[in-house]
């Protein structure tokens, strides 16, 4: 659940902040001149969000790394790793 509240609240009640944010699940949006500028949250969730944006940004890199692998293969007439031909799907397939 997000909360919000103005600069100027969150100045006033800055523990109240922190109480509310520690919440697993709660994070508090503030807001400057009607537009959220930062959130505060636990700091075990924003490890949480950490994590997970490094284990994507892993796998996309790695992904990188097979499609110009797969690239360079084809450029240069070689059959791609882990492909097939179409005739031997449809055997493999019974089709």
């Amino acid at each position: 659940m997000n909360k919000f509240m103005t600069a100027t609240e969150a100045r006033k009640h800055f523990f109240e902040v922190i109480d509310q944010a520690e919440h697993p699940g709660v994070a508090v949006a503030i807001t400057h001149e009607g537009i959220p500028k930062v959130v505060v949250m636990s700091f075990e969730e924003y490890e949480g969000w950490q994590e997970t944006m490094q284990i994507m940004f892993d796998s996309d890199r790695s992904l990188d790394k097979d499609i110009r692998a797969g690239i360079k293969e084809m450029k240069s007439g070689k059959k791609p790793r882990g492909t097939i031909s179409l005739a031997a799907l449809k055997k493999e397939l019974r089709l």
